[in-house]
């Protein structure tokens, strides 16, 4: 069990070493309404009293209601300044736009959103000299459950070594909203998904093998198998060099 007194301590410290080293006057992040969201938008508030949580509703019915509503309340209760930005109406001119061109994939269409949302994110910072932070964590990068240049695109992120077990905790430490706790996670790209159901686990079985190296045999074979699949989204992209590997 983590000590998050100390670790609330760290990371606040980690957040403003990044304002000081790179020169920036603050954080925007995309306040989703969910768990990591939540985490992440009250540590850069701490950190940083110039924090932004953009909401980026995109289509779903999910992200103007329950997800909406969340997001909202953590601001609230945490001071921190929101905006809302809608791309439902830029997601369905993109997927126009690419109709002469190809055919997209349910898969491609559900990772327009956070791509757009990454897009204006960093319009953002850059115009208010923020930084991006990320609200990604361990046991999701462990599988790759995240979207390359979507929500894999980020300047800096102070949950990124946190399981989604240790998220809820150092939420209920910071005294966060219970239904953001209570609800099942989410990334909303589509009506009726869930995290689990889409992963094919649940994040107590992806926990016990990131911190105990064994979990159930059926579902570490499915993990395992994601994370062989995904590595390339967690390293650099490919650069040629000298041509002298093979």
């Amino acid at each position: 069990m983590r000590n998050y007194e100390q670790e609330l301590k760290n990371r606040v410290a980690f957040l403003q070493k990044a304002l000081r080293e790179s020169g920036a006057k603050g954080f925007v992040y995309g306040n989703s309404g969910g768990k990591d969201s939540a985490l992440v938008g009250i540590l850069c508030k701490k950190a940083c009293d110039n924090t932004l949580g953009i909401i980026l509703p995109c289509q779903s019915s999910r992200n103007f209601g329950e997800d909406r509503d969340h997001g909202r309340l953590v601001a609230q209760q945490f001071g921190i300044e929101q905006r809302e930005v809608d791309l439902s109406g830029v997601k369905a001119a993109l997927l126009e736009a690419l109709s002469p061109v190809q055919e997209v994939t349910p898969v491609a269409a559900a990772n327009i959103a956070p791509r757009l949302r990454m897009t204006t994110l960093y319009a953002a910072a850059q115009s208010r000299g923020a930084l991006v932070a990320g609200t990604g964590n361990r046991s999701e990068g462990y599988v790759g459950y995240f979207t390359k240049w979507g929500d894999g695109a980020y300047d800096v992120n102070p949950i990124g070594d946190l399981t989604v077990a240790e998220v809820y905790d150092f939420l209920r430490y910071l005294g966060a909203p219970e239904a953001i706790i209570r609800k099942a996670p989410s990334a909303g790209l589509f009506e009726g998904q869930t995290d689990e159901k889409e992963l094919g686990f649940s994040y107590a079985q992806l926990d016990r093998l990131l911190l105990e190296g064994e979990t159930d045999r059926e579902a570490q074979e499915k993990i395992e198998r994601m994370h062989r699949a995904s590595e390339h989204k967690r390293r650099p992209a490919m650069v040629y060099s000298d041509g002298s590997e093979t």
